[in-house]
């Protein structure tokens, strides 16, 4: 990845990033080397001139919890205009170019060129990890892949509920504009109108732990993690093996590694054997088939090495497919050159998939995220 480098009479983006999310520190906003890297890098993607994209890019990458959103909104305030409603923000307009440059490096806190040019690094570092199989990755890059799979806020796509509430343009709301009208003397002033209400999509996680899993089973539990960080009321995980495993109530814990810690001793079966037609017809005979999986959009991560009946597999995933909203399917191996779903298990269940991704990078993480947003 390369950071532009600005003309001379605009100011240095990575240069004011900086100082912004130094700005953030102070104010409580946990906004760390990794998710500075990740700003720099997102801001390559956008104008970085225009307020409203150089807000809503460190919005997302800056803030980790809702609580981070006032103090981001004030910050970035004060930091960048001064004035003006943070929500709608407008760029800054200096009376000329030295005017601009000078109050752009007054942004940046005296920033050295030396502290850009270790920004710079660590943005490439970032985005290289981004694209490094976490198969193979060392114990200090997996480290810090694990920060960034953790700083992931994925979200997921929203469902009508049988609640109404008000606005929309179509359906009038009868018993709000009688009471209107009872307000007014019986006079008919205002249409009031309702819409239908909605909440999130329930997200559920069917994860192998089993062994040919294990280089990317943690990776996908803390992906998990962060989802249900993300959706507490909306996010279910289990770990599928030689039997199935509940560990929403685990990863429901705020921190990563207290969550992964107590995960892994429920899990009884980690790196065994795998028996996805039985474990997924015991969830839906548990869980699925009892309202966990209608409308949900489930999410299956396993590389498709079935020991059992691949036709048992063929069967339950036929069943899954009529209950769920959306089935998206994580293949580690869907990514890498010459895949071809080939196992028993991947032939099986393929039918009845409805998106097949690649879950053994950072960047086909995201794609993840993304998918689910969508879904």
């Amino acid at each position: 990845m390369s950071v532009p480098t600005p003309p001379p009479d605009e100011p240095d983006p990575v240069v004011v990033m900086t100082g912004f999310a130094r700005a953030l520190r102070a104010s409580g906003v946990a906004a760390g080397s990794i998710r500075l890297a990740m700003a720099v890098e997102a801001l390559t993607y956008v104008d970085p001139l225009d307020a409203s994209q150089v807000y809503w890019t460190g919005r997302i990458t800056l803030c980790a919890e809702r609580d981070d959103l006032p103090r981001y909104d004030a910050v970035f305030e004060a930091w960048f205009r001064g004035r003006g409603d943070a929500r709608h923000p407008r760029p800054v307009v200096a009376e000329s170019p030295v005017a601009a440059r000078r109050a752009w490096d007054s942004a940046s806190g005296g920033c050295r060129p030396a502290d850009d040019e270790r920004l710079r690094t660590a943005a490439s570092d970032v985005e290289v990890l981004r694209r490094r199989d976490i198969a193979d990755l060392s114990e200090s890059e997996r480290r810090r892949v694990d920060e960034l799979i953790t700083s992931l806020a994925p979200q997921a796509g929203v469902r009508k509920t049988r609640r109404r509430r008000a606005g929309g343009r179509h359906d009038i709301d009868v018993s709000r504009t009688l009471r209107g009208m009872l307000r007014d003397g019986g006079e008919l002033l205002v249409l009031e109108r309702t819409r239908p209400a909605t909440k999130p999509r329930r997200v559920v996680f069917l994860l192998d732990v089993s062994g040919s899993m294990s280089p990317y089973a943690d990776s996908l539990l803390r992906f998990a993690h962060a989802t249900a960080r993300r959706l507490p009321t909306a996010a279910e995980a289990f770990t599928v093996g030689t039997r199935l495993t509940r560990v929403t109530r685990q990863l429901r814990t705020h921190d990563p590694s207290e969550a992964l810690g107590a995960a892994g001793a429920a899990i009884p079966d980690w790196s065994g054997g795998t028996r996805l037609g039985d474990t997924l017809r015991a969830f839906l005979d548990l869980w699925g088939q009892q309202g966990l999986a209608r409308r949900a959009v489930v999410v299956i991560a396993s590389d498709g090495w079935e020991r059992g009946d691949a036709g048992l597999l063929g069967e339950q995933m036929a069943r899954l497919a009529r209950l769920a909203h959306r089935v998206i399917w994580v293949n580690p191996h869907r990514g890498k050159a010459g895949f071809v779903p080939a196992t028993a298990g991947m032939a099986a269940a393929l039918p009845y998939v409805d998106e097949l991704v690649a879950g053994h990078t950072l960047e086909a993480l995201q794609t993840l995220a993304e998918a689910l947003a969508h879904a």
